[in-house]
């Protein structure tokens, strides 16, 4: 029973810094914006050109790498 007395004020400190945290991440503007970061991942317009370039090459040299993987698995003819 005396172990009640330790668990409340515990569960009452929780609260209240979860509380706590909630309410700076509403002051911080945390939630003002929930829609962008969803469309942020659809597309890559807001990358840098040397971003962008450095995602082709990694992109081409990939689509190179699948292409070798694959004929080195053709039966020569």
């Amino acid at each position: 029973m005396s172990i009640i007395f330790v668990l409340i004020p515990i569960a009452v400190i929780i609260v209240a810094l979860a509380i706590g945290i909630f309410f700076w991440a509403v002051r911080a503007n945390q939630f003002d914006d929930l829609e962008r970061q969803g469309y942020n991942i659809l597309f890559d317009d807001d990358l840098p050109p040397e971003e962008k370039a450095l995602a082709e090459q990694r992109k081409h040299d990939q689509l190179n790498h699948e292409r070798d993987a694959l004929s080195d698995k053709e039966p020569p003819q």
